[in-house]
């Protein structure tokens, strides 16, 4: 279950034949998010267990989850925007069904990430997971 702007992602991950190639087009993808607002660089919207500095402000709106981000690592701020297509508009009671490890195994991301990267990514999906989990539906 993803939203069609992830399921177009998997469609252009699909024209990438070298990992190289979609760790660039991940790093693009990052690239062309605006940055997060400084006023939400705060301890409660900082995201434990990266390897990297990253903030995510996930809000919820007439029971649909919506989140910004941003990370002072390149790819991390990719994973943000990956994630950001993956749960982005989808309402909270269907937040946990969405298998992100499969998800992200669409993509091929969980054979390519580092260790530290991998729990990073896993602390994002759960911070979404927790405020969509949180949220009046």
């Amino acid at each position: 279950m993803a939203t069609p702007a992830f399921e177009e992602l998997v469609e252009d991950f699909e024209f990438l034949d070298e990992w190289e190639d979609r760790y660039r087009f991940v790093i693009e993808e990052g690239k062309a998010m605006a940055p997060l607002e400084p006023a939400l660089k705060v301890p409660a919207t900082k995201v434990d267990g990266c390897a990297s500095q990253v903030w995510l402000h996930v809000k919820t709106d007439g029971g649909v989850l919506h989140f910004d981000g941003e990370s002072d690592a390149m790819i991390v701020n990719g994973l943000i925007a990956v994630l950001r297509k993956l749960y982005n508009g989808v309402s909270v009671g269907d937040v946990a069904r969405i298998d992100a490890r499969t998800e992200m195994g669409r993509l091929g991301l969980n054979d390519h990430l580092s260790a530290q990267r991998s729990n990073g990514l896993r602390a994002m999906i759960e911070r979404v997971r927790s405020v969509a989990a949180s949220a009046p539906a």
